[in-house]
């Protein structure tokens, strides 16, 4: 009951009639990538700087100046039953300035009941017709950074995505689109970063197995098939600022704090018709550049209360811890899920393989 439950959470929006823009298309992407962003609550649109970047900010990535860098992160969901992974590698391009990395994500929910075709034509049930699909997002996103004009205060990035929606024998969509983003690191010590993600739109392009989908019964079709089979994701924009300081030769801080814009009416802090905005912040506390422990807020939106039907704020806490030695970064966060609205906390882990630091 459980795995039918949230597959109707995550199938929903794919099989509804709603408009061809939807507020929560390709949503798995907004996830992010790595325990320490996450682990600071998105906090890392300015201050990541590896091979997570292109989950976060693309320009990011030109952080990464020698060798190569490699990483893996799992997660999982409502006990187990949602899979989110993760797999990346970048390596500077020689005498070119920039540098380039490939990523790889999924999102899956494995051995979801099918009971489409339980009841046949006359209303008879047959539960030894009851099989089982899975539900998955795939994303592959080939990224780019480099230094416009040679500046070594200013860096731009951009993804390409492609990406791959399947809903079983149902239906199965692939998506198109770009993210853009910039940096810039001031004589004051600030740090700016800014990312349009879906910068063209996403464009998603479905097809469904209407034989598969549909069930007759006594003359009544059940499960018909969209009429939409184009979505577009809308373009989100993510704006930070940051700044590292130096408490004593072994301690040091790293907070940041910025916006996120979803340019749709949501249940943002605050929520218009043209955009949604909602803050966030975080903080990562070095000890000898060994180890880490992050704290970060995000999600902030007022929701109503069902007892007493009153609006309130609420957000999104997280929190984690990392270890590094000779190259290899180990790191943990607890956070939301932020998957179909869950209010459940999950455990994510993340590794990172820095052959620049392995070597030395």
């Amino acid at each position: 009951m459980r795995k039918i439950i949230i597959a109707i959470l995550l199938v929903f929006g794919i099989f509804s009639d709603a408009q061809i823009v939807r507020k929560y298309s390709n949503e798995f992407l907004n996830i992010g990538a790595g325990a320490r962003g996450l682990a600071m609550g998105g906090s890392v649109i300015v201050n990541q700087n590896d091979v997570y970047s292109p989950m976060w900010n693309p320009a990011g990535l030109i952080g990464i100046d020698r060798d190569w860098q490699g990483a893996a992160m799992h997660a999982e969901y409502f006990e187990s039953i949602a899979k989110y992974d993760y797999l990346a590698f970048a390596k500077p391009l020689d005498n070119k300035g920039g540098v380039f990395a490939i990523s790889v994500v999924r999102l899956g929910v494995d051995n979801i009941l099918n009971t489409t075709q339980m009841i046949d034509s006359e209303g008879n049930i047959d539960y030894d017709k009851i099989t089982s699909f899975s539900q998955s997002d795939y994303a592959a996103l080939l990224s780019y950074a480099f230094r416009p004009g040679g500046n070594h205060r200013l860096s731009a990035g951009v993804n390409a995505k492609v990406v791959y929606r399947n809903v079983g024998k149902f239906a199965n969509g692939f998506g198109f689109g770009f993210d853009l983003g910039l940096l810039y690191n001031a004589d004051s010590g600030w740090s700016y970063g800014a990312v349009l993600k879906d910068a063209t739109t996403t464009v998603n392009f479905w097809t469904v197995n209407q034989k598969e989908l549909s069930a007759v019964v006594n003359g009544e079709e059940f499960n018909p098939a969209p009429k939409d089979k184009l979505e577009l994701t809308m373009p989100k924009l993510n704006l930070g600022i940051s700044r590292n300081y130096e408490i004593n030769r072994d301690l040091e801080l790293l907070p940041e704090a910025g916006i996120n814009v979803d340019f749709a009416k949501t249940a943002a802090l605050i929520s218009t018709d043209f955009a949604s905005i909602t803050p966030y912040a975080g903080a990562e506390l070095k000890f000898q550049d060994m180890i880490f422990v992050r704290v970060g807020l995000n999600r902030f939106q007022t929701v109503t209360d069902i007892e007493n039907l009153k609006r309130k704020l609420s957000f999104q806490p997280s929190a984690g811890i990392g270890i590094k030695y000779h190259g290899l970064t180990l790191d943990y966060a607890i956070t939301n899920s932020g998957v179909g609205g869950s209010n459940f906390y999950s455990n994510f882990f993340s590794l990172k393989l820095d052959m620049g630091d392995f070597r030395n």
